[in-house]
């Protein structure tokens, strides 16, 4: 365990009764919006860009330090971060824009979108895979703790919550059911392409393309002893099969489904579905919600670029998974 982890497993523990008490503030207020999708299809530049339109509250790299007592960590960055509590200027090393760029989903900047894991983790049972059959699930998991500390969160920041959700990419039912007010993205990408980039991520990520990156999704124990291809391809294949069936029962005003390709063109287009459905589930009123403030577009990086496998040995491989 590193000097970091041992210094935050510590701080989160003697805080966590201070945390408790924030608590008594968990009604569901706000939204949460769940983002989920593949491994590298775009969800951290969405996530990124929802962060730089002031739509939403969502977990920074500094709020990521109290995974064990979010809502203490809350006021904490309110305190150094919120304007209004911002005494003439004596701090002000906490703000900085948010950027476009990532590595495998980091970010750089205190306030900068965090992928929120350690949180995650708190209140999931997963142990050899990152899934479990939803009887399961219920009985051992505590989604409904997990419920109150993100209806804290949005409570505190007084503004819908938004969040990465892939650990929950194949229990969205049991996720959904704990919240009246959840609308759950779906960020799609060409499958093609977004097999590329996850073999190059695990090139960054281990030095070679052998080994599984991201998540232990249920067909993990079939899949990881597959040539990288087919094992990728199968992983995102298995994924997008999952949200497909899980985002079949939610209810329109619940979901949204975001294509990579299009909202690099037009992301204008999907604060517009997000504010509409954000209006409808939290009874806020639309003229209050500010014009469209954020960049007209985004680089689409779907070139082939990968030295291993062709173009065409990728559309094969995923054709054998669908």
């Amino acid at each position: 365990m590193s000097d970091l982890e041992v210094l935050l497993k510590e701080l989160n523990a003697n805080l966590s009764s201070a945390n408790e008490k924030y608590l008594e503030d968990s009604s569901e207020k706000y939204s949460k919006i769940f983002v989920v999708g593949p491994l590298r299809s775009g969800t951290t530049l969405f996530t990124q860009w929802l962060a730089s339109t002031g739509l939403v509250a969502y977990p920074t790299n500094l709020l990521s330090r109290f995974f064990g007592a979010p809502l203490v960590g809350a006021k904490i960055q309110q305190l150094l971060t919120d304007p209004r509590y911002n005494f003439r200027d004596e701090i002000l090393d906490f703000n900085s824009d948010i950027t476009f760029s990532s590595d495998n989903g980091k970010t750089k900047g205190a306030v900068a979108p965090n992928e929120f894991w350690y949180f995650w983790r708190r209140f999931l049972p997963f142990t050899d895979l990152d899934y479990l059959p939803g009887p399961e699930l219920r009985q051992a998991a505590n989604l409904p703790k997990l419920r109150d500390e993100l209806n804290g969160l949005a409570n505190i920041f007084e503004k819908p919550f938004a969040l990465k959700a892939m650990i929950m990419n194949q229990n969205i039912p049991e996720l959904a059911e704990h919240f009246e007010k959840a609308l759950f993205v779906w960020i799609r990408r060409d499958p093609i392409f977004n097999i590329q980039s996850a073999l190059e991520a695990r090139k960054r990520q281990y030095g070679d393309i052998h080994t599984w990156y991201s998540f232990k999704i249920r067909e993990y124990e079939e899949l990881k002893k597959l040539d990288p291809l087919d094992s990728v391809a199968g992983q995102i294949a298995a994924i997008n099969r999952s949200l497909e069936q899980s985002f079949a029962e939610l209810p329109a005003s619940r979901k949204l489904v975001v294509q990579y390709e299009d909202f690099c063109q037009r992301p204008n287009h999907y604060y517009d579905g997000l504010v509409s459905r954000l209006v409808e589930q939290d009874g806020i009123s639309g003229s209050g919600v500010p014009d469209y403030p954020g960049e007209g577009s985004f680089s689409n990086t779907n070139t082939w670029r990968l030295e291993e496998y062709s173009f065409d040995q990728a559309v094969l491989a995923y054709k054998r998974f669908t």
